[in-house]
């Protein structure tokens, strides 16, 4: 830790921040020479199998975004290996604000997810990630408990089906409210606006109706079902083009929405940490059923 830091400089304090699911985060504080103090944040795997190949691809989209606009956070050092740490790590800096996953300004905070995904997709590093991987098939879908048998069957055939074809973007891959700061003035939630956007480890190149669809599904179980409608909507009116069937754009929703149901637990236990409380297993695989039945709904 300490040849990245500049002389005279200490670490003080480590401070664990929640929220993750796959690794562990703290928050550094360093003390510098002039008796002030600065923040670095420490990624770390412990018993991850794919740490190496996260942290590679996380250290890489990192450096690739320094100076692009996109506020991600700015690569210090990277150890996939642990050859220097304990565990595979990654340093880098402190971005101000914090993660905002409660109902009240949800409207306000759409629009502003909206606009730095077409951000994100507008890059066009020299040279690209690595293609998308899908993270569920037909056969793994797990059916929630009393969700509606026929719209669930329908919904796995849709993903049968060999992927539509399309124009590759540059994907954060898990864009969702759990992964954009804000910042929120005391004047409201109507004034927030975006300071970071973080966990890179699984930049790809794909379609963007992947990463709409992904955040969509995120905010269908946060907020319920007509939030998920409604991000596509936003994406556009953003200056974002989808996939120009219904038909196509259904696909990617669908897929995004069953994946998560093979870990609907994982994803509802750090809302339910930030204070989402009432967000159980249960009532997260409620909001998922209602989810996948309005989008097969809306495609009439």
């Amino acid at each position: 830790m300490g040849r990245h830091l500049e002389v005279g400089e200490r670490v003080v304090r480590a401070e664990v921040l929640h929220g993750g699911i796959t690794a562990d985060m703290r928050r550094l504080t360093i003390g510098t020479r002039d008796g002030g103090t600065r923040y670095l944040v420490l990624r770390t795997f412990v018993n991850v199998e794919y740490a190496e190949d996260w942290l590679d691809r996380e250290a890489g989209a990192l450096a690739l975004l320094a100076g692009t606009g996109v506020p991600a956070p700015g690569l210090v050092a990277v150890d996939p290996t642990a050859a220097h740490c304990e565990y595979p790590s990654l340093l880098m800096t402190h971005l101000a604000g914090r993660t905002v996953l409660d109902d009240v300004g949800v409207e306000a905070r759409v629009p502003l997810l909206a606009r730095q995904l077409v951000a994100i997709h507008a890059l066009r590093p020299a040279e690209r990630p690595r293609e998308y991987v899908a993270l569920t098939t037909a056969d793994t879908v797990v059916t929630p408990k009393g969700a509606d048998a026929a719209a669930w069957a329908a919904a796995i055939d849709v993903i049968r089906r060999p992927a539509p074809p399309y124009e590759g973007r540059f994907l954060h891959r898990d864009f969702q409210p759990g992964n954009v700061l804000f910042d929120v003035p005391p004047s409201g939630p109507a004034d927030a606006r975006i300071t970071g956007v973080v966990d890179w480890a699984a930049t790809s190149w794909g379609p963007a109706d992947l990463d709409v669809a992904h955040c969509s599904t995120n905010l269908a179980l946060l907020h319920g079902p007509a939030w998920g409608l409604r991000f596509a909507e936003a994406y556009e009116e953003a200056g974002g083009v989808l996939a120009a069937a219904a038909s196509e754009r259904l696909y990617w929703q669908v897929r995004d929405g069953l994946a998560c149901s093979e870990e609907v637990r994982l994803v509802a236990q750090p809302w339910r940490a930030a204070g989402r409380t009432e967000l159980t297993t249960r009532a997260v695989e409620e909001r998922l059923d209602a989810y996948v039945t309005a989008l097969l709904d809306a495609l009439g």
